[in-house]
């Protein structure tokens, strides 16, 4: 069988982000037991998440929301059941809870205003000019 390129994916999901994103999905699925739709063709779970992905075997939406329900530690269907949203609603605690653990293994460097002479980065003293 023919390499997989990305070419030929990119005419499935346009966005290279995603692309990943989906592909990575497909193979973790493949990885704990979801059936293939396409032959292993002795290739790794990431090459055969592309082809089916090329292929058109998948369904990509499908793929998508399994994505979007790995970040929460409860089913997103208990949260909805719960209570919608609407504006000026508050967030339920589960929703913040899922953003919150989330945003704990994101590695950004904090900055912190020492006072108004300047700000701190880590060792580094920045001053301001009023």
């Amino acid at each position: 069988m023919a390499r997989v390129t990305v070419e030929d994916c990119i005419l499935q999901v346009p966005n290279r982000f995603d692309l990943v994103l989906v592909a990575s999905q497909r193979a973790k699925q493949i990885t704990s037991g979801n059936p293939l739709t396409v032959d292993r063709d002795n290739d790794k779970d990431s090459v055969v998440a592309l082809r089916e992905i090329a292929d058109k075997t998948i369904d990509l939406q499908v793929i998508s929301e399994d994505l979007v329900q790995s970040f929460f530690k409860r089913p997103i269907s208990d949260i909805v059941d719960q209570k919608l949203l609407t504006k000026g609603e508050e967030i339920p605690a589960e929703v913040e809870e899922a953003f919150k653990d989330a945003a704990a293994h994101v590695n950004i460097p904090q900055a912190s205003v020492d006072n108004e002479e300047g700000m701190s980065f880590g060792e580094e003293n920045i001053e301001t000019e009023d």
